[in-house]
């Protein structure tokens, strides 16, 4: 079905590319030629022309460069090309042929120009060559069907070592010098202790309370 569609509109582009192309041509000669003939000129009539070969440039864009069938395109090129071709052969029952007296829009329509001046062999030509590219003749990739998507690349961040309650983190912990455990005040047990004064026999244990430091008996102090 493609290439039946690409048929007509192959068929229906090179006699329509034909009459733009010999419209914008006519008018834009037609307007430089009355410059150089007053002297002067204005750039607003060369927009007619301008819109002519504009359209006729898309539509064989269109039809050289979509992807659909190269039986369009090698329709329009041999009917634009065997014009001039026939010029080798019989060029007076060519221009016979073509008709040169025709109007559109009440503009002068010469068939003739485009053919004698090679324009559309040339167009032609780019048209045939566009047939013989190899993706014209390859289907549109179909996706394929039954295959697993690859898998993304995961760029979650990995998830925070502590706990969401604990919001802010604690701070590190921070080296400190050891204390000594807090303690009564009481001597350790293995400190030795100093002894008890050693008591007379005539004193009382409860006599008077121990003194410490006494001097011996026989001591002048004790007179």
């Amino acid at each position: 079905m493609r290439h039946l569609w690409s048929f007509l509109a192959g068929l229906v582009v090179a006699p329509v590319t034909w009459v733009l192309i010999t419209l914008g041509q006519d008018g834009s000669g037609r307007t430089v030629d009355r410059w150089v003939e007053i002297g002067t000129y204005n750039t607003a009539n060369l927009i007619e022309p301008a819109v002519y070969l504009g359209v006729a440039g898309i539509l064989l864009g269109l039809v050289g460069t979509l992807r659909t069938s190269p039986v369009g395109p090698l329709v329009a090129g041999l009917l634009l090309v065997t014009p001039y071709v026939g010029m080798f052969i019989a060029p007076f029952t060519v221009l016979d042929r073509i008709p040169d007296d025709w109007k559109v829009l009440g503009d002068p329509l010469p068939l003739r120009q485009p053919v004698q001046d090679g324009t559309l062999f040339l167009v032609g030509l780019l048209l045939l060559v566009a047939v013989f590219s190899a993706q014209r003749w390859r289907r549109w990739p179909q996706p394929a069907t039954g295959l697993e998507p690859a898998p993304a690349d995961d760029d979650t961040p990995p998830p925070p070592s502590f706990a969401t309650s604990d919001w802010p983190p604690p701070p590190p912990a921070r080296s400190e010098p050891d204390t000594a455990p807090l303690t009564l005040g009481y001597p350790d047990l293995d400190t030795p202790t100093e002894p008890l004064p050693r008591r007379t026999s005539s004193e009382s244990p409860w006599s008077a309370p121990p003194r410490y430091g006494a001097k011996p008996e026989n001591s002048t102090d004790n007179r």
